[in-house]
């Protein structure tokens, strides 16, 4: 279960972030209500934070290297300078990346399983924001995503987790038991896109220190 507290992310010291990266959903795109809210916030009151939210494409293999090639030239400094955000398959990915870089993280319902979750979605889909782009997801896609993921989390201090009961996708019990003792908020209603996001954003940039 969650169980970190402002002390605990308070000993995470002079972390210093500059560069963060948003990952989307499934079917989703940085047309995301929350990747929006969050890229007009910091334009608005953090400009000099660098921002980059891709769309990724439906290859599990593919996103993580596209992530890893669009960071190259970051800060080398990943574990101060870094963050990593994602929404449900936005959420594995990042925790994926996050375990590799060991940067801070934010995961949004987090999917802990996609490989026996997505397994019903193979074949042809669209984008949720834009019904015109069209996409297959391939069975081998699984693979990838069982390829991908990663042992339990090693640095809870460095993650925050958003989960809802109210989420009508994901089971709030195995999100909470993925990420013990990290920071985050359990809520007690909400939905899986999180539509009362705006409510919970304050926090999440309190754990980033960008207030």
């Amino acid at each position: 279960m969650l169980g970190g507290t402002p002390e605990g992310i308070a000993r995470l010291g002079a972390i210093v972030v500059t560069h963060l990266l948003y990952l989307h959903g499934f079917r989703s795109s940085p047309q995301s209500f929350k990747a929006r809210m969050l890229a007009e916030w910091l334009a608005a009151h953090r400009p000099d934070i660098t921002w980059w939210c891709p769309q990724l494409p439906p290859s599990p293999r593919e996103a993580i290297a596209l992530a890893e090639q669009g960071t190259a030239g970051w800060p080398a400094d990943k574990a101060r300078q870094w963050a990593v955000l994602g929404s449900s398959l936005g959420g594995f990915y990042a925790t994926v990346l996050a375990e590799r870089w060991g940067c801070k993280a934010v995961v949004m319902n987090p999917a802990v399983d996609p490989a026996r979750d997505l397994v019903h979605y193979i074949g042809p889909l669209h984008a949720f924001h834009d019904p015109t782009l069209q996409f297959e997801f391939h069975a081998h896609y699984i693979d990838e995503l069982r390829q991908l993921t990663p042992g339990p989390i090693t640095r809870p201090e460095r993650y925050f987790a958003l989960i809802a009961k109210g989420d009508e996708l994901l089971d709030w019990r195995e999100m909470s038991a993925r990420y013990p003792r990290a920071a985050g908020r359990l809520l007690e209603g909400s939905d899986h896109g999180l539509s009362d996001f705006a409510v919970h954003l304050p926090t999440i940039l309190d754990f980033l220190q960008l207030n």
